[in-house]
């Protein structure tokens, strides 16, 4: 769900946009994070702990916090609260910690 519209604020959305969440596809608006669409789009939850593994949604919004670390066009680790959305990108849930490759035998 977006606001349409507030009494003291203009909203200036970009154009349509196309993501896709997990392989299904939702609408988003140039300029907004993917944190914003996914959450229009009533997806809340958007990680697990790594301890407990509970359920996490978004926490500090500003990219200070790691609750909202998603898989975004492969990669990893990817705060999604400070990520913008771009025409055809993918996200997709993080499990664990992420893998960047490190460990990887040679």
């Amino acid at each position: 769900m977006r606001l349409e519209e507030h009494p003291i604020l203009n909203f200036c959305r970009g154009p349509e946009v196309t993501i896709t969440f997990n392989g299904q596809s939702l609408l988003a608006y140039e300029g907004e994070t993917v944190a914003a669409a996914l959450h229009a789009a009533g997806v809340y939850h958007l990680s697990d702990s790594h301890n407990l593994h509970r359920p996490r949604g978004l926490f500090c919004a500003i990219g200070q916090c790691s609750s909202c670390m998603m898989v975004v066009d492969g990669r990893p680790n990817v705060k999604i609260c400070i990520t913008k959305v771009r025409d055809g990108m993918t996200v997709a849930n993080q499990k664990g910690k992420g893998d960047l490759g490190w460990y990887e035998k040679k």
